[in-house]
């Protein structure tokens, strides 16, 4: 095993001063039982791994962080260049290894790691390569930690969810995908943008697959409070559906456009992944739009065979997700979440899944 983490022995020999350099005041009672360390544990050390792994230290998320990927040098060398931070972050311990056995006993693990498309490589045939990296991912996981919630970033997310969920064996609620977590963070800016108010103020979610198929909730907005299409209504303001409509496209190809300026998409999923761990570590109980197992929910998965995760407003806390909202969606909304449940069981059933 390829393990790193920090050291705290000096001189020849790795003497260890720790004990020495603190003198005990006298009189002292003995050292208190600190609960568990809170641990999480993220595979794969690329852009969106490590984006992830920075916020989440910015931000005291994690007294321990484990980076496993399948190439050592590379967790290593993202190890010590965070751990030479230090002074500049709260403490953290910070693990790097390729070896699963560095997870141990994480209370949260994220994985973002992916196959990527070759030139010429169609869709289906990357899909068929990244269930065969999973069904090496998620069995250590579970082994060393299985008490942990699984947290899904990579994509597809709403299927390698579903596939994680399988291969683990755990309840439902300790498997969530990411999902459109960051696509409704997307939504919010364009509708704050257009009002000229905080994304803070607006209340605002994309559900479905992360992907075409997602369905912005209209009806359901709120800006400050009030609902954002009634007070339209009432005050005799004309808008077109167009425009709505176009607000929805620009929230699914901003991510093309991201990848095409920059070639990969980073901070926005690693601020978007660290609120969802702040909210199931903390037991913050945040209702968060993220891939669940939907079967049941608007008649999802009703009639068809077939489980099926996907996003819908979600209570999020320390046993994973707690409940869905239940959101009132129109007549027009329900039949598109329907039809995304099942453009993503179509692709399941092409995988065999």
């Amino acid at each position: 095993m390829h393990k790193s983490s920090s050291s705290s022995s000096f001189g020849p020999g790795g003497l260890d001063i720790a004990q020495s350099f603190f003198k005990p005041t006298q009189k002292t009672a003995p050292p208190t039982t600190l609960t568990k360390p809170t641990k999480i544990s993220i595979v794969g050390a690329g852009n969106v791994g490590m984006a992830i792994a920075q916020t989440i230290l910015t931000q005291n998320l994690a007294d321990e962080l484990a980076l496993v990927d399948a190439y050592p040098d590379k967790p290593r060398g993202e190890m010590l260049d965070l751990q030479h931070a230090a002074a500049f972050l709260p403490r953290t311990t910070i693990l790097a290894s390729d070896d699963y056995a560095v997870t141990t006993a994480s209370d949260l693990c994220i994985v973002t790691a992916g196959a990527r498309q070759n030139p010429g490589e169609s869709r289906m045939s990357l899909l068929h390569r990244n269930l065969a990296l999973f069904e090496k991912i998620i069995p250590p996981l579970v082994k060393y930690s299985p008490d942990t919630v699984l947290l899904i970033v990579s994509n597809p997310v709403d299927v390698l969810t579903c596939v994680s969920w399988k291969l683990s064996g755990f309840p439902s609620n300790r498997v969530i995908g990411s999902g459109t977590n960051l696509d409704s963070s997307r939504f919010r800016f364009l509708i704050a943008d257009h009002l000229d108010v905080n994304a803070q103020d607006v209340q605002a979610y994309i559900v479905g697959e992360h992907g075409d198929s997602s369905v912005a909730l209209w009806s359901s907005i709120s800006v400050g409070g009030v609902p954002l299409l009634s007070f339209l209504d009432r005050q005799q303001i004309a808008y077109e559906k167009e425009i709505l409509q176009k607000i929805h496209k620009e929230v699914v190809e901003s991510a093309y456009e991201v990848i095409s300026l920059k070639g990969y998409t980073s901070w926005a999923i690693g601020y978007s992944v660290a609120s969802l761990a702040r909210a199931i570590l903390r037991d913050q109980r945040s209702v968060h739009p993220v891939s669940v197992l939907a079967n049941g929910f608007y008649g999802i998965g009703i009639g068809t065979g077939g489980d099926v995760f996907l996003s819908l407003p979600a209570r999020l806390g320390r046993s994973g997700v707690m409940g869905v909202a239940n959101v009132h969606l129109t007549d027009e909304e329900e039949k598109k979440v329907k039809d995304s449940a099942k453009t993503i069981l179509e692709v399941q059933s092409q995988l065999g899944i």
